[in-house]
């Protein structure tokens, strides 16, 4: 059993969720990106983010660099990371504020009480997946003659 991924793409055939993707391109192959293509593809080199390697399967990390980041400096001034100061890089970049990121052991936080409200949901949770990315439903009436109940 191999420990690290060696490209063999069988993780995204079998995902659930359809998330796993491979690495075509080679970031780190030492020339200044001319290779990969259009400006938008080129910009897509993030300083704030490790080396991707090319030819391994990847998924979201929930920007783990970031969270490191921030524990290092919780560390330091000696106190728990605070509620919100984790900022993912989607979550910045949403213009809506869609996405909300945080600690799911703090009961007390933000994150907690958007769980408990009773429109959340966990995409395929019913194979016990324990799937950390969850969704609130958004429901809106289309016909205002109806009454909401």
């Amino acid at each position: 059993v191999y420990n690290r991924c060696i490209g063999t793409r069988f993780c995204q055939a079998n995902c659930p969720y359809k998330v796993r993707r491979f690495n075509w391109f080679g970031y780190a192959d030492g020339d200044t990106y001319a290779n990969l293509g259009a400006d938008s593809v080129r910009a897509a080199n993030n300083p704030d983010v490790s080396v991707r390697q090319r030819g391994v399967m990847e998924k979201c990390t929930y920007c783990v660099q970031r969270i490191s980041r921030a524990r290092r400096h919780a560390r330091v001034e000696h106190r728990p990371i605070a509620d919100g100061e984790v900022v993912t890089a989607c979550q910045a970049a949403c213009p809506t504020r869609a996405i909300s990121f945080g600690d799911l052991s703090d009961e007390h936080g933000r994150i907690a009480k958007l769980r408990r409200e009773p429109h959340h949901y966990a995409l395929l949770g019913h194979l016990g997946t324990r799937p950390r990315t969850t969704y609130l439903a958004h429901l809106r009436n289309p016909n205002p003659a109806l009454e909401e109940t």
